[in-house]
């Protein structure tokens, strides 16, 4: 009995010391509580010199958390499109290290080529799993900034010009992505819409414009994806920069949107200590972009955000109450991701991620023309496939700036072409012209030369000779990832082919009527020898598996169901900012600033060629099949819509051809008479659709009263106006052939 009370005693002892111990457990560690009184339990436990810690950098990418209290670094990378190499600690130098190479995915403007959110979804999904492989916290993107002009150096990494489009494809891209537990970080907030002079333009735009153009996929990605995060962009608006806008970051944002993450400047994109402390700024990053080399020593103590902010506290400058509001968001995102003990291990460079960039690759290469049916290439006919142009032996996934990677493997295009037609058809290769042979960015380089010495006219005899004997010549041409092509820091030039592209493609147009053009690109570009092509494909930048993407399309093996997310017009001019002439903008008398007017307003893209009477060269939403499909009469459940309800128009899909594809159906609204003035037609609605031959499916499109509205800017809300609205629908901006009317009461 003696032996059973002491060991009794013992167990009692020790029960107490433990539910003592549980009880001394600081709540923030316990992830069964709730997220804000975990929230508050560490803040109640940071000094204020902890607090000002995490919310600026400890090195490029990194911020340092707070190790007396278990909470880890917390660590960032780009980008929209894989996870980027990693770099040294204060130096834009790769680090050298043998495994960070990705899987590169397609850029966003073919993800939004698709016009497929379930796609999206998984895009968001796969890229998270290799961040999180890589013990990575957050992933900077994606980005959703409006197309504008096509000279827009960062277009290729945004999702067109349609707010509705880019909305409905960045909010399950984010969802996707923190699923993982890694944070996504929307950018560039906001009017980021050129490169040149980004860090003195100042955004000169209405409230119209902004609400209903250049805001509603920022808007999305928070109130439906349920974004952790948003970076400030380098740009000004009403004459502050945005990274700490105190109107787009405390009044819309965490006003208006009720936004709880984190505001994170774009590196080096932070300017002043006071606006940062009391517009918004949550943390900040790449102040002085070379980190301890470049500007003050202990650099990172130096930021805005750093010492300068805590002696204006010691001075009494300010409270802790800006303070611990940055603090409170900041431990909101550690505990969603950096302390999320649920999130996995994630993966990376699997067969899974590659199958996932092949096929949204697939879906997202546009086919803008195919006169005869040229394409598919035949292959029990063809004997001789003839490959031209340098961008189709030229790695897409270097270049570009900060999305630049080190994909683990890239196919290109000429490789894919000859494994996919496996020997039975010749696959020939000419130059055709030299563009920019470096290879090379931020310490990666390309695994090939480039080097060609050749004048353009002996390239061009060359092409023309083989071209001449060949049974199909596909040009792999456009643009690529150097600087003022499609670069980040620098804008085009020009509207037009660059490296003399365009005399090329007229020689090989007289030499061989069976011409095919690639269009590798982020943007638009003028093509004038349109007429004299019989196929015209846009390839994107398609990252690991492009040439595997590309010969699936163009042989068939993919039926080509991409649609594009912008207007494709026929020369410079015809683009609102330049034929306005408000691009790039007007210096100001002390040449500090660059004010650029967004003087067409609501009217871009489809919306300013409907004002015009402009005809595209190829218009929104246009993308054509392998096969045929018929769109049947629409109808509306109802005829007419009251407040707080919502209108269903259903119509049937029918695969008419011989070959299984996809159409995507396209809503488009037309409000029949408004106080304000109004675009002829808006996206409202759509639906991808996959069919077997023959095979008939029946569409829903569903609307609500939101649809219908404008920003009313003079009462500062969003109005739908009773009356008549027209349904227009159909497979593209320009092809819209069913309408039905019915009526807002």
């Amino acid at each position: 009995m003696k032996i059973y009370r002491l060991l009794l005693a013992a167990v009692l002892t020790l029960t107490g010391a433990r539910q003592a111990a549980a009880q001394q457990t600081p709540v923030y560690l316990d992830d069964t509580k709730p997220l804000e009184q975990r929230v508050e339990d560490a803040l109640g436990r940071m000094t204020t010199a902890e607090k000002i810690a995490v919310i600026h950098a400890q090195s490029k990418f990194s911020s340092p958390g707070v190790a007396r209290l278990g909470i880890p670094e917390f660590w960032t990378d780009d980008g929209p499109h894989g996870v980027r190499p990693d770099v040294l600690w204060d130096e834009w130098v790769q680090s050298g290290q043998t495994n960070d190479s990705c899987v590169a995915f397609p850029a966003l403007t073919c993800l939004a080529s698709t016009w497929n959110p379930r796609l999206a979804r998984l895009y968001g999904r796969s890229l998270g799993e290799e961040a999180l492989y890589r013990g990575k916290d957050m992933i900077l993107g994606p980005g959703v900034n409006m197309f504008r002009t096509p000279l827009g150096g960062r277009n290729f990494e945004y999702m067109g010009e349609d707010p509705l489009l880019a909305a409905r494809m960045a909010a399950p891209y984010v969802r996707g992505l923190q699923s993982n537990g890694v944070s996504a970080c929307v950018k560039h907030y906001a009017l980021n819409n050129d490169e040149a002079y980004r860090h003195q333009v100042n955004a000169v735009v209405d409230d119209r414009a902004l609400y209903e153009i250049y805001l509603p996929a920022f808007k999305a990605a928070v109130k439906e994806g349920g974004a952790w995060a948003l970076m400030g962009s380098y740009n000004l608006y009403a004459d502050q920069h945005n990274c700490h806008n105190e109107r787009l970051l405390m009044d819309i944002l965490k006003g208006e949107w009720d936004f709880d993450g984190v505001v994170v400047s774009d590196w080096g994109g932070a300017h002043d200590t006071r606006q940062a402390v009391e517009n918004g700024l949550d943390m900040e990053f790449g102040t002085w972009t070379d980190g301890l080399v470049f500007g003050l020593s202990n650099a990172y103590d130096n930021y805005y955000l750093a010492r300068p902010y805590l002696e204006l506290i010691q001075k009494g400058e300010y409270g802790t109450e800006e303070l611990d509001d940055k603090v409170r968001r900041v431990l909101r995102l550690f505990f969603r991701t950096s302390m999320n003990r649920s999130r996995g291990f994630g993966s990376m460079n699997s067969a899974e991620h590659y199958a996932t960039a092949r096929r949204v690759a697939g879906e997202g290469i546009v086919l803008l023309k195919n006169e005869g049916s040229l394409l598919p290439i035949d292959t029990m006919k063809a004997k001789t496939v003839l490959v031209v142009g340098e961008n189709a032996v030229k790695m897409m996934t270097v270049g570009g700036g900060s999305s630049s990677l080190k994909a683990q493997r890239e196919t290109l295009p000429l490789d894919g072409l000859r494994k996919a037609l496996g020997g039975r058809i010749r696959v020939d290769y000419a130059r055709g012209y030299v563009g920019d042979t470096t290879g090379s960015c931020d310490g990666v380089t390309a695994a090939q030369s480039l080097a060609d010495y050749r004048t353009p006219e002996e390239l061009t005899a060359e092409a023309v000779a083989k071209a001449k004997t060949a049974d199909y010549v596909i040009v792999f041409g456009g643009l690529n990832k150097s600087g003022n092509q499609d670069c980040e820091g620098t804008d085009r030039l020009q509207y037009g082919l660059p490296y003399g592209q365009d005399s090329l493609i007229e020689a090989l147009a007289e030499a061989n009527e069976n011409l095919v053009y690639v269009n590798i690109s982020g943007n638009p570009v003028a093509m004038p020898w349109s007429g004299k092509v019989k196929a015209i494909v846009q390839g994107w930048f398609l990252g690991s598996t492009a040439g595997d993407a590309l010969a699936d399309v163009l042989t068939g093996r993919v039926n080509p169901s991409g649609k594009l997310p912008y207007s494709w017009l026929k020369k410079l001019d015809d683009y609102a900012p330049h034929r306005l002439g408000t691009y790039p903008g007007t210096w100001r008398a002390d040449k500090k600033i660059i004010d650029e007017k967004y003087a067409e307003g609501i009217y871009t893209g489809y919306r300013w060629v409907d004002k015009e009477g402009l005809k595209p060269l190829f218009a929104f939403g246009h993308g054509l099949s392998y096969t045929t499909f018929k769109i049947g009469k629409a109808e509306a459940d109802k005829t007419e819509l009251a407040p707080g309800d919502s209108i269903t128009f259903t119509l049937d899909v029918t695969n008419t051809g011989r070959r299984a594809g996809a159409e995507v159906v396209q809503l488009y609204v037309h409000d029949c008479e408004s106080t304000l003035p109004r675009p002829y037609k808006e996206l409202k609605a759509f639906s991808k659709v996959s069919l077997e031959p023959g095979e008939t499916k029946r569409v829903s499109l569903t609307i609500g009263r939101d649809a219908l509205s404008y920003f009313d800017d003079k009462a500062h809300e969003w109005r739908a106006e009773p009356g008549d609205f027209e349904a227009l629908i159909g497979n593209a901006s320009d092809n819209l052939t069913q309408k039905v009317k019915f009526t807002l009461k």
